[in-house]
């Protein structure tokens, strides 16, 4: 113990034995209560001697207990104690660890060929990567032109089938010979085994009109029609509304075989859709057109729908266009149905579509004149030709919509 501390401790003892003198000890009083000396020894510590008085039934002052000032510089005291043999521990583990990484820097220093040997394969690892970089280019590049030939070979070789067709895929002399002005929307092809209307293009038929096309090898053939002006040309048109002539609240067969009429209003049929696009690879575009006469369109990389055993279910992604997507992030991987195959969205929506408790898009829904519309009495909900990001509102149905598909490969003028 410190020689401050002990000094501390002798005057409050002698501080407490004074005060309790005053207030306990009668005047006048011979009796005393113990005496207490104090001794320094030859080592620098201090020895403390009491004489304790007798019990004689007088109470004196208790100093062999602490006050709570002492007590708390005792307690203090031993903290730091603590505090310094932590920090002495402490200071040992860092100078081990000082040695130790002494003794790695000497060895480093005695091994120069090891620095050298490392920047040698710094350097290979750079190396590695610009020639990563250079192969992933050349791959990109090789893929681009590999794409490019397999569509010119594509293009080629339907020329060359086209002289060998069969009997199965020709169109009567009558219709081949049936000539129309082809901006009255009524032109008549003669046509040949193509599976879309991008192969009419290319055989160079690039005015719109109706077109047969057999969308399976030795299967039926399907009259379509092909708009060969919107963006290029050789789109397959599966869907067109444009003035209310034909009704679309039709059975789960009728959307199944299509109905309605190709210089008009009309849907395709979900079998002959599923056939053109089932080789995979088509693109859809979605033409959409307001009462105030203002257009967009929507333009999605990916489409294709399933057979009937998985109800045409539908696949639709990668949008783009002026028109906000309202199809593919709500509609893709459902299942079309129909008003009377069981699902209630198809039956407040009064049409066939891909729906999902119950759309952000319904194109083949009721015809509203005048495009906004209120809830009948006999309306469960929305039923018009929605498009909801358009217009942020399921009350207002668009005056003309069309659907056409054709192949994400097809290039305008790569007639050959």
């Amino acid at each position: 113990m410190s020689a401050f501390l002990l000094s501390l401790i002798w005057s409050l003892l002698q501080s407490a034995i004074a005060l309790n003198d005053r207030h306990q000890k009668p005047v006048g009083d011979t009796r005393h209560c113990g005496e207490y000396s104090n001794q320094v020894l030859a080592n620098g510590r201090c020895r403390i001697v009491a004489t304790l008085p007798q019990q004689d039934g007088h109470r004196c002052p208790d100093m062999f207990r602490c006050t709570e000032e002492v007590s708390y510089w005792l307690h203090e005291n031993e903290e730091r104690k603590q505090e310094v043999l932590e920090l002495r521990e402490l200071m040992s583990e860092l100078q081990e660890e000082l040695r130790n990484h002494r003794h790695r820097l000497r060895i480093l220093e005695q091994q120069p060929e090891n620095t050298n040997h490392s920047s040698s394969l710094l350097h290979r690892v750079n190396n590695l990567e610009i020639w990563a970089s250079e192969s992933s280019t050349l791959q990109h590049l090789q893929a681009t032109y590999i794409y490019d030939i397999q569509a010119q070979v594509r293009n080629l070789s339907l020329v060359i089938d086209g002289s060998n067709l069969n009997s199965s895929c020709s169109v009567p002399t009558a219709l081949r010979s049936h000539q129309m002005h082809p901006h009255t929307g009524d032109l008549r092809y003669s046509s040949s085994c193509y599976t879309d209307c991008s192969h009419h293009y290319y055989n160079g038929k690039q005015s719109s009109g109706v077109y047969t096309i057999a969308p399976s090898a030795g299967g039926t053939l399907v009259d379509v029609y092909c708009d060969m002006d919107t963006e290029g040309g050789g789109w397959t048109v599966i869907q067109r509304r444009q003035d209310g002539s034909v009704h679309f609240n039709r059975t789960w067969k009728e959307y199944k075989e299509g109905f309605g009429n190709l210089n008009g209003e009309f849907w395709l049929g979900n079998e002959k859709i599923r056939r053109i696009t089932r080789s995979g690879g088509f693109s859809l575009r979605i033409d959409l057109e307001d009462w105030s006469g203002q257009r967009k369109y929507a333009v999605y990389g990916e489409f294709s729908v399933e057979d009937e055993t998985s109800d045409y279910r539908l696949h639709v992604s990668g949008a783009e266009g002026t028109a906000e997507d309202s199809f593919a992030w709500y509609h893709n991987k459902r299942s079309f149905s129909t008003p009377e195959s069981g699902n209630l969205c198809a039956e407040i929506s009064h049409g066939g579509w891909w729906y999902h408790q119950c759309f952000y898009s319904n194109l083949n829904g009721v015809y509203y004149t005048g495009g906004k519309y209120v809830k009948g009495r006999r309306m469960m909900g929305p039923d018009g030709i929605v498009w909801y990001s358009w217009m942020n509102t399921d009350y207002y149905s668009l005056r003309k919509v069309s659907m056409m598909i054709r192949p994400g490969s097809f290039h305008s003028h790569a007639s050959p």
